[in-house]
């Protein structure tokens, strides 16, 4: 084999045909940004518009450019009077081409202060010049990466916005935009007319209106004032379906904020069952999350909507989708594709996470009946195992919720799919919240006396260890409260609280969190021995006496003193029985 000829691309040293390639690229962008100090106005407009040229698509080109320092260089142009209107216009069309790049290149013009030189642009008379500068401006303040607050640093930014509005479709849209990303807090008295004005006017382009809708719904979230005179949003299923969809969520938040009753018929025959349509395969990934997300935060706090949601269209069956994407990793052979379908997989768990809560938390027929013949308690349960603590926290709170006054089926169902193996992994899991959660959910099975005497009677001996692995661990005062109630729910049953009695570590625990000097922990500690000592029981008198022994009635007598009332209230309930 012949050895490559100085100067040459190696074909077989891929480090050094990435440094040459490396370099001539970095010389090229050199030329591009050399090119705007040249004396002749002609030739700098000829190289702003060829950078313009070399800079669509192409990321890398984008990156080098800014590392070389040509926004500062661009934005002086465009700032400067001597400069011709095209090249201030050049200018601005190529800041937004780098502000199209990664979140990087966004980072870097903020830091330049390309906000202040743009909306200073936005007071020329030029209209191309200004959809120029209003462009750019939407891809920087659409990023997420951009603090909204730039926008309101000078008080006449937003009414001169507002003036431009008229002048285009194009400036209408990318203020809408803008509007739409930036826009929060009570509504405006210049904004909300107009929003208003576009929402029920079909002289707007469409693109126009659903900007003005997502700016709408941005007012109406958690906020009702000005808001009583709703705006007519249009959902109807001849509209596309984003425009749909955030007019479902613009109803939502105006629902939630108090503007609009859940009895409504906009929200009972329109608004709901628009976002359970959402939720459906046929959408879009992000379609789907969006819809279960505004759907579970339509629902949550109305027992009526959840048991319509739960009869709609299979909402039910729909979910358990959400857990079967991507259907096949291996299929997928396009890297960026797996890293999209494998975010929005996460997402859509997430959003069904949410969306089963409040579809469980406050309607025992509605556990019983859709929630439990579905089998999303074993799919709930299975996804307990993930190696993402989020979705073991909120597959937690979603079997939490469904275990609150569920009946004796729904709990013996959650015990056995979740296996006391399972239970007790999540008893020890190192997330605070997992942690919490779990205990929440063991507090709502053991609840109502029957329920605990029969899960203490098949999962007692583990369940005590767990909690005295808790309480002698080192673990927050909430972990810790929350563990006591559990302690005090065990001893209310007829026959668990022998687990108790005839555990006189657990007794001495107890007597210890007594006199802690955090009173929440009294307070939890307190219940349990009132609940052991409880006169009208079998077997209260033996209980009283080992107490006794035990030097409980000296604690009870020292807490006396305490000063909140609501430990005052349990000590008396204790010292009467």
């Amino acid at each position: 084999m012949l050895a490559p000829e100085v100067g040459s691309i190696s074909v077989w040293s891929a480090g050094g045909c990435f440094l040459l390639w490396s370099h001539e690229v970095t010389a090229t962008s050199r030329h591009y940004v050399d090119r705007l100090f040249d004396p002749d106005p002609q030739k700098v407009l000829q190289g702003v518009i060829d950078m313009k040229n070399a800079v669509i698509g192409n990321n890398k080109q984008k990156a080098n450019l800014i590392v070389l320092g040509a926004v500062p260089r661009l934005l002086y142009l465009l700032q400067q009077s001597s400069s011709s209107l095209e090249l201030r216009t050049e200018c601005a069309v190529v800041l937004g081409s780098l502000a199209m790049g990664t979140e990087n290149n966004i980072k870097s013009l903020v830091d330049c202060h390309i906000i202040p030189a743009l909306l200073q642009g936005l007071l020329s008379p030029d209209l191309i010049f200004i959809e120029a500068c209003l462009r750019c401006l939407r891809t920087v303040f659409i990023s997420p990466v951009t603090p909204v607050q730039l926008l309101y640093t000078d008080p006449t930014v937003i009414p001169h916005l507002m003036s431009l509005l008229s002048n285009s479709q194009r400036t209408q849209e990318y203020i809408t935009q803008i509007f739409s990303h930036c826009y929060s807090g009570a509504p405006d008295g210049s904004v909300q007319p107009w929003l208003f004005h576009t929402l029920t006017s079909v002289c707007f382009p469409l693109q126009v209106r659903m900007q003005a809708l997502k700016c709408f719904s941005v007012l109406a979230y958690e906020n009702t004032q000005g808001l009583h005179d709703t705006v007519l949003v249009d959902g109807e299923l001849d509209q596309p379906v984003e425009m749909q969809l955030t007019a479902a969520k613009c109803l939502t938040y105006m629902c939630r904020a108090g503007a609009i009753r859940t009895d409504d018929s906009c929200i009972v025959l329109k608004t709901l069952p628009c976002l359970v349509r959402m939720c459906s395969k046929e959408h879009l990934l992000e379609e789907r999350v969006e819809g279960a997300e505004t759907l579970a935060y339509l629902m949550e706090p109305d027992v009526e909507l959840q048991r319509i949601a739960s009869t709609t269209d299979h909402l039910v069956a729909m979910l358990a989708d959400y857990f079967k994407y991507p259907s096949s990793v291996s299929a997928i052979t396009d890297i960026k594709r797996l890293d999209h379908d494998l975010k929005h997989a996460h997402e859509l768990r997430q959003a069904a996470f949410k969306l089963y809560a409040s579809l469980g938390s406050n309607d025992e027929d509605i556990r019983k009946k859709p929630i439990l013949e579905s089998g999303v308690i074993e799919l709930l349960c299975s996804l307990t195992q993930s190696d993402s603590s989020a979705l073991r926290v909120n597959g937690i709170w979603a079997l939490m919720n469904m275990a609150f006054q569920a009946d004796q089926k729904v709990k013996v169902e959650i015990v056995r799919c979740l296996g006391t193996e399972q239970l007790f992994r999540l008893l020890s899991d190192p997330d605070t919240n997992v942690l919490m959660k779990t205990l929440g959910l063991l507090r709502n099975l053991l609840s109502t006396r029957p329920h605990i005497d029969q899960i203490m009677s098949s999962h007692g001996k583990q369940i005590m260890q767990a909690v005295t692995l808790i309480l002698e661990a080192e673990h927050s005062i909430e972990v810790k409260e929350q563990t006591l109630c559990i302690l005090a729910n065990i001893a209310d049953g007829n026959t668990a609280k022998e687990l108790i009695m005839t555990n006189d570590d657990m007794l001495q625990k107890i007597k210890y969190y007594m006199g802690h000097s955090n009173v929440k922990l009294q307070l939890a500690a307190t219940f349990c021995i009132s609940n052991l000592i409880w006169n009208e029981e079998d077997g209260s008198q033996e209980r009283q006496d080992k107490l006794r022994e035990m030097g409980f009635v000296d604690v009870l007598h020292k807490l006396t003193q305490a000063s909140d009332p609501n430990l005052s209230d349990r000590l008396d309930t204790a010292a009467n029985h």
